[in-house]
């Protein structure tokens, strides 16, 4: 019997299966001795152990098409992103780590801008002059108000879409806008730090209600914990340029090939950036991950020839440096 898993707790895996119903299952201990975990999202093969209580065991995790680590769910179609425009204020560099992810992934990505009734004006222009000009869908809405929740809702249909975001953005407000079979927990922001607190605790795929006038195609989204922090490592440094599309029209045209876009001279995104047609903000943030993947290779390079008590040493120092940039970064490019 085949079905998706929909919710994962404490070992417990609850897979939907078509016309049957839901079935709380436990993974067999093959997928632990083979180090694979099921996620939320994956399409598994079930035994039923008790048809009346509606449990089973995974006997097998199908073919995935993708993956993520954070938030961990798999058979992702596209992403949708939520941030806050105001309380709390968006955190680019945090946003610009989550695109390179999904742009890693080949995942496609909506923007979506919460709070928008109680926004500035400028603020508003301000991240849509940022995101709109790197080729991302960008949506404003309002989950108080329910501004422009129909035309998120038509770019949902018929797709599995992972919504993430920080804590305290709106997003369990917008799901439960945008379904009413399950009712989200939501919170208020901190007033001391200006951050959101963790009302959902778990990723969870959810069924969006479809228009009865069209045949269910399967929409599914997924909801996940926030997140403050993202780091991006899985990757080399030569591999980030192209993790920013507004960066393509100018690949080919800096003076040195196989450019980085971070020292070389005459480089043509460099240029770009300094004559407005990138964003600074943009730029910047590419230039920090950039060095925080060149430090990377730093410790592995020093790892093969130092005796470990002292690699665990230099790690730290570099963990506390980064640490340091990266509360830098935040007060630089947090919109004021």
């Amino acid at each position: 019997m085949q079905g998706k898993i929909v919710k994962g707790i404490a070992g417990f895996y609850y897979v939907h299966v078509v016309e049957s119903g839901v079935y709380e299952c436990k993974a067999k201990g093959i997928f632990r001795k083979d180090g694979v975990k099921p996620l939320v999202g994956d399409n598994v093969e079930i035994e039923v152990l008790d048809e009346e209580e509606k449990k089973g065991n995974i006997r097998e995790i199908l073919t995935r098409k993708n993956e993520l680590i954070r938030p961990a769910v798999a058979n992702i179609d596209q992403a949708l992103v939520v941030f806050a425009v105001t309380k709390p204020k968006p955190h680019f560099n945090l946003l610009d780590r989550f695109l390179v992810m999904m742009e890693q992934k080949k995942i496609p990505v909506i923007l979506c801008f919460n709070k928008s009734d109680i926004a500035k004006e400028s603020d508003i222009s301000k991240m849509e002059e940022i995101y709109r000009s790197c080729g991302y869908p960008v949506f404003f809405t309002s989950a108080k108000e329910g501004w422009k929740i129909e035309e998120v809702k038509k770019i949902l249909h018929g797709k599995t879409t992972v919504l993430a975001g920080p804590s305290g953005v709106g997003k369990s407000s917008l799901i439960n806008l945008l379904q009413s079979e399950v009712m989200m927990e939501t919170g208020s922001i901190s007033r001391k730090i200006d951050r959101g607190k963790h009302t959902t605790r778990h990723s969870e795929l959810l069924v969006l209600e479809e228009d009865e006038k069209v045949e269910d195609c399967g929409s599914y989204i997924v909801d996940t914990p926030g997140f403050s922090s993202l780091y991006v490592n899985d990757f080399e440094k030569e591999q980030l340029k192209y993790y920013f599309p507004e960066f393509g029209p100018y690949e080919g045209l800096c003076r040195f090939s196989g450019c980085d876009h971070v020292h070389e001279p005459d480089c043509a995104v460099k240029q770009a950036a300094e004559e407005g047609k990138i964003h600074e903000i943009r730029y910047n943030d590419y230039v920090a991950m950039y060095r925080e993947l060149q430090e990377k290779r730093r410790y592995w390079r020093w790892k093969i020839f130092l005796p470990r008590r002292f690699f665990r040493l230099i790690l730290k120092f570099w963990e506390n440096r980064s640490n340091r940039q990266k509360k830098q970064a935040q007060n630089i490019y947090i919109l004021m």
